[in-house]
C-alpha cells in the first residue's frame, strides 16, 4: 500500500444526517451571508408614468364623474336659461353622455376582478337590484294612502347606496368567516 491511496473510513467515524443541525439549540449557527440586491428607487424617481398606471381606473373614473358633473351643472343652468327653446331637451339629456362613460368604466373594472370579487359583486348588486325594487314597490303602495310622490330621479341613488351596503355586509361576512 501506498501513502497515496486514502484510508478506508473508520467504523466509528459518527455519521451525520442531512439536516440535523439545522434546527438544533445546541449548535452554534453562523448568519447567511448577505446577498447584494439592488436598492429600491428613491422617492424622487417616481414618475407620473407609473402612478397613471397603478391608479388607472381610479383616474378614468375620477374624470368621467368629473364631466359628468360639469356637465350636468352646464345643462342645467343652459336649460334654465332658456326655457322656451326648442333644443331644451337635447341639452338636458346631455348628461347621459358622461354618465354612460361612468357605466362603461364600471363594466369594465368588474371584468378585470377574479372570481371571489366577482361573486361577491354580483351578490351586492343582486341585493341592490332586489332591494330597491321591493323599497320602490312599497313606496308606491304609501303614495296611495296620502304620503307624497316621489320623483323617480331617486331609484338610482337608492341603488347604489343599497349596492354600498350590500357589499360591505358580504365583504364583512367573508373577512370574519376566515
Amino acid at each position: 500500500m501506498s501513502e497515496l491511496e486514502p484510508s478506508p473510513p473508520q467504523v466509528d467515524d459518527p455519521v451525520d444526517p442531512l439536516f440535523s443541525r439545522a434546527a438544533s439549540p445546541f449548535v452554534r449557527t453562523e448568519a447567511p451571508a448577505p446577498v447584494a440586491f439592488a436598492s429600491p428607487p428613491d422617492m424622487s424617481q417616481i414618475s407620473l408614468a407609473s402612478t397613471w398606471v397603478t391608479y388607472k381606473t381610479q383616474i378614468q373614473f375620477g374624470l368621467a364623474i368629473l364631466a359628468y358633473l360639469m356637465v350636468l351643472v352646464g345643462s342645467v343652468t343652459v336649460v334654465q336659461a332658456n326655457p322656451h327653446a326648442g333644443w331644451k331637451y337635447y341639452v338636458a339629456v346631455l348628461p347621459v353622455v358622461p354618465a354612460g362613460m361612468v357605466i362603461w368604466l364600471t363594466v369594465k373594472a368588474l371584468g378585470r376582478l377574479d372570481e371571489v370579487q366577482k361573486r361577491t359583486q354580483m351578490q351586492a348588486l343582486g341585493f341592490s337590484m332586489v332591494a330597491t325594487g321591493l323599497i320602490t314597490f312599497a313606496y308606491g303602495f304609501l303614495e296611495g294612502v296620502g304620503l307624497p310622490h316621489l320623483n323617480s330621479t331617486y331609484v338610482l341613488p337608492l341603488m347604489a347606496v343599497l349596492w354600498g351596503v350590500g357589499y360591505v355586509a358580504l365583504r364583512l361576512r367573508y373577512v370574519f368567516r376566515r
